[in-house]
């Protein structure tokens, strides 16, 4: 049998909890097995932006999250940006790669710094140096110089950089087509099968569709 495939996803406060919520809904509707981490920035901002109280204990953000969008047992994992036990803080078992979304600029910094001082910035600095994707997903505007250099030297190690910019070719009809477009990349370069968007080129899937 197959095994399944382990996603690390973090929330942190930046603006934009409506894509971390919804790729987290997407990957365990593909069956992914998630281990979720998020600072407390990230609680409010989802209070700000989804009206959703983000538990601080793991095991009911776990329970909660995990009855909200129908997880298997044993699917979903919350762990405490504390949390130095936790799978993805040690190369020996970091899973099959990592999306922060939304990312701050100030995770961001941290991990093009190498300042692995929470579990965030150190399951990301794992995935760099064992070579396993890593999809930062930075909501800011205007970006400055500061911002750019990281990006840049964080693509040079090997993250992608995914903006949430939606595309308009699939004439999206809603503020929900948006957060499919950018969620849909994300989980490209996660390798995680979708069919949340019509590709250029493709005929159109059924809307809000998800592939095992």
């Amino acid at each position: 049998m197959k095994a399944r495939k382990r996603i690390t996803l973090a929330f942190t406060g930046a603006s934009g909890l409506p894509y971390g919520l919804r790729l987290l809904e997407c990957l365990l509707d593909a069956r992914v097995h998630v281990a979720l981490v998020y600072s407390a920035a990230a609680q409010v901002v989802a209070k700000q932006e989804c009206d959703l109280t983000l538990p601080s204990q793991p095991r009911e953000a776990a329970r909660m999250l995990g009855e909200r969008y129908r997880a298997a047992p044993g699917q979903l994992d919350v762990y405490g940006r504390d949390d130095w036990l936790a799978p993805m803080a040690s190369g020996s078992n970091p899973g099959d790669g990592m999306a922060i979304c939304p990312c701050t600029m100030g995770t961001l910094g941290a991990i093009a710094g190498g300042i692995a001082d929470n579990l965030i910035a150190r399951a990301a600095d794992v995935m760099l140096k064992e070579r396993r994707p890593l999809v930062l997903v930075p909501r800011e505007t205007p970006l400055s110089a500061i911002h750019l250099e990281n990006m840049l030297k964080l693509a040079h190690a090997g993250a992608v950089i995914l903006p949430p910019a939606p595309g308009f070719y699939t004439r999206p009809q809603s503020v929900d087509d948006l957060v499919d477009f950018v969620v849909a990349r994300v989980l490209d370069h996660l390798g995680v099968p979708h069919a949340l968007m019509q590709r250029w080129g493709e005929t159109a899937a059924p809307p809000g569709t998800v592939q095992a």
